[in-house]
């Protein structure tokens, strides 16, 4: 779902993860110093704010993604960056002061696995942390999209039970891989759009599962799905207000 140009990734989810990456990294206590790891880095706007706060030469990231690895690669200079999956980080034990998964754990295959695995290459005393979208709450930048999906197609296989997408399961998750001092939040993100289009380009690049789901109907279906999400948003310009679950917890 995420062997796209990073662009393509940039477009469909980027205007949202570049907000949640500073209060994530204060959630995780990034600061001047430290070495930190950015886990399913994606296309980089986590990895850009702790080069920011802790510098590059400080910062490795993560991806399974081959086009997302080469794009941090290309955009910053410094960072170690690794191809792998967060469930088996290619980093010695207790390498970081903090290790950070940004919207990644509702995708991990083994989400126990990988946040143990975020916290084996985390020091003693240092931090893991994590946020999810609130899927559930249908509080996500992708709401309209799947509840438009769900009136004309019936039972679609949305993100509602992706983990973490619930209050209190990145706490479960986390306890699960050993942390402890489990502390969870929100952290909010603010999207204004122009034009229904702009809202709209973006899920016909085949980016994530939404993506997915629109590549495979017919041109029909397409413009049905389209109009149907017309109709859900307000008329632009209009600004999508969303949440996502976070949790801290210490090694």
């Amino acid at each position: 779902m995420f062997d796209v140009p990073p662009d393509a990734y940039d477009r469909f989810m980027g205007r949202y993860s570049v907000q949640l990456a500073p209060p994530l990294a204060d959630l995780a206590g990034v600061r001047h110093g430290q070495r930190v790891v950015d886990v399913g880095c994606g296309p980089g706007a986590l990895t850009a704010e702790l080069v920011r706060r802790v510098g590059s030469q400080n910062v490795a990231a993560a991806d399974p993604s081959r086009t997302f690895v080469a794009a941090v690669r290309e955009r910053y200079p410094g960072v170690q960056v690794e191809q792998a999956p967060a469930e088996a980080l290619p980093f010695p034990p207790a390498s970081f002061d903090a290790a950070l998964a940004q919207l990644v754990v509702h995708f991990m295959a083994n989400p126990p696995t990988g946040l143990s695995e975020m916290a084996r290459v985390t020091r003693p005393g240092g931090v893991v942390a994590a946020c999810v979208w609130d899927f559930a709450g249908e509080r996500a930048p992708l709401t309209a999209f799947w509840q438009a999906a769900r009136e004309l197609h019936g039972d679609v296989e949305d993100e509602s039970e992706r983990p973490g997408a619930r209050g209190g399961q990145l706490t479960e998750l986390l306890e699960q891989a050993g942390l402890r001092q489990v502390d969870e939040t929100t952290l909010d993100a603010h999207v204004t759009y122009g034009s229904f289009d702009e809202w709209w380009e973006p899920y016909t690049l085949g980016v994530g599962a939404t993506g997915a789901y629109v590549m495979a109907l017919d041109d029909a279906r397409r413009n049905e799905l389209r109009e149907r999400c017309r109709r859900l948003l307000p008329e632009p310009p209009f600004t999508i207000t969303v949440f996502a679950w976070a949790a801290r917890g210490v090694v």
